[in-house]
């Protein structure tokens, strides 16, 4: 059956801002307390989502959070109404306040792992949400986009919805930021990579010095035991320790993969030679693989992760053809610009880059692969899926009104003291829901 992928890409929410609360992040930690710009932020989302609806692909909608979080405050100790426990949070401790306002949700890379019907050995596509327990600010998300992805995909004979796994560090689950699938092409049976930072039980495996490696070992194998994969299916991965230490945080900022190509840097993987023999015999499909590795002399990891070459989307056109979708960090980087215009001219699906303005992600530590979620459907379980948070023209439109007339286009650490930002955040997402039916997925419209 004919199948295809379709990228659900995060709306950034109301209350973007720079906090520097994601360590072993560069980019999060060098803008902390910078002003953000909300409206700027979410309409940077927008337009490269309907660029890629305008080339012919299917893309999709995934609602942001609802910020700030004052259950998990309230639960901290802080009592009163709404404004009073901003007001207290404010005074006692700002920084956890604005943990508490993080928009991070909007890199819907790190919302679930998504597995295809064709890797299940009951032909469901099955999701799981995150536990992001390795951060605060984004431990606060699991519950959440587990309804909002009920929402999304709500028919029970296509689609299998788990529980995150248990919120502890032994089960650090970062989602598809460190799964990449492998295919001939999205209808058929693919190789789903599963790469992790270190083991939480095996003292034997290397761990990084310096920053932490948020995926699991642990998290990986229950991810696959969750979601049936057929053994073939399945291949475990360890990202180089080295890696993280210098900034690389999640997989998907040193490697990306599409159908049958894999771009990741030299340095990517632990052992890598080995590793790469093994994904190449791992991989079952007809179609030759591509492995394009990126040597260290063309590109360092410091251009890497300041460009965020890998974590561009790689995107299937009608033609057979590949697309890269980069930041404009990457065109800047004279390496970097030099190594893609090398890789579009060479033997290999990837034969056009189009770079885009994400400054506002950028800064936070996100690029246009942490903004999407894929998910390969046919065309019975695309039929299935919410038709409204399916990117239209009219929905584009709609979605680019609704921003403008709702977010702020300044954001400051003071601002985070004022109740009326609660207020519109609340407003504009109620108002979001009715656009995207999604009926009410917010703790404020449970309660209500």
């Amino acid at each position: 059956m004919h199948a295809l992928e379709v990228n659900f890409d995060g709306l950034v929410g109301p209350t973007h801002n720079y906090a520097g609360l994601s360590y072993g992040n560069v980019a999060s930690l060098n803008n902390a307390a910078s002003f953000s710009n909300p409206q700027e932020a979410v309409l940077q989302g927008l337009e490269k989502m309907k660029a890629m609806h305008d080339k012919g692909l299917t893309q999709g909608v995934f609602a942001p959070h609802a910020r700030p979080d004052l259950n998990v405050l309230r639960r901290l100790g802080f009592t009163g109404n709404d404004s009073q426990v901003i007001h207290k949070a404010f005074k006692a401790d700002p920084i956890l306040l604005r943990a508490c306002y993080s928009a991070s949700a909007m890199w819907t890379a790190n919302a679930a792992t998504v597995s295809p019907s064709p890797d299940t050995l009951d032909g469901k596509v099955h999701f799981t949400s995150a536990n992001l327990n390795n951060k605060f600010h984004r431990s606060l998300e699991p519950a959440t986009t587990t309804r909002l992805l009920k929402a999304m995909f709500n028919n029970d004979s296509y689609f299998a919805h788990h529980t995150h796994l248990p919120a502890q560090g032994f089960f650090g689950d970062e989602g598809a930021a460190n799964h990449t699938r492998l295919c001939d092409s999205h209808g058929e049976q693919g190789l789903e990579m599963f790469v992790f930072g270190a083991s939480a039980f095996n003292s034997q495996l290397p761990k990084p010095a310096k920053f932490p490696a948020r995926q699991t070992l642990e998290a990986s194998e229950a991810i696959c035991r969750l979601h049936n994969l057929k053994e073939s299916s399945q291949i475990l991965l360890q990202q180089n320790p080295d890696v993280i230490d210098q900034g690389v945080f999640h997989n998907d900022v040193i490697a990306v993969g599409n159908a049958n190509v894999l771009l990741c840097h030299q340095q990517a993987f632990l052992n890598q030679h080995d590793a790469l023999q093994e994904i190449r015999d791992a991989y079952t499909g007809s179609k030759q693989l591509y492995i394009i590795e990126v040597p260290t002399d063309k590109v360092s990891i410091s251009d890497a992760v300041s460009s965020y070459l890998f974590n561009s989307q790689l995107v299937s056109l009608d033609d057979g053809s590949m697309l890269l979708v980069a930041p404009q960090e990457c065109q800047r980087n004279s390496a970097v610009n030099a190594y893609i215009e090398e890789m579009i001219l060479a033997d290999n699906p990837v034969n056009q880059v189009q770079f885009f303005d994400l400054r506002q992600s950028m800064q936070n530590g996100g690029g246009p692969a942490c903004l999407r979620l894929r998910v390969a459907l046919n065309e019975q379980e695309l039929a299935a899926v919410n038709p409204a948070v399916i990117l239209t023209d009219t929905k584009y439109t709609q979605l680019c009104d609704w921003a403008k007339r709702n977010y702020r286009d300044r954001l400051g650490a003071s601002d985070f003291a004022d109740p009326a930002l609660l207020t519109e955040s609340y407003q504009a997402l109620d108002e979001l829901t009715q656009l995207l039916n999604l009926g009410s997925v917010y703790e404020f419209q449970l309660e209500g």
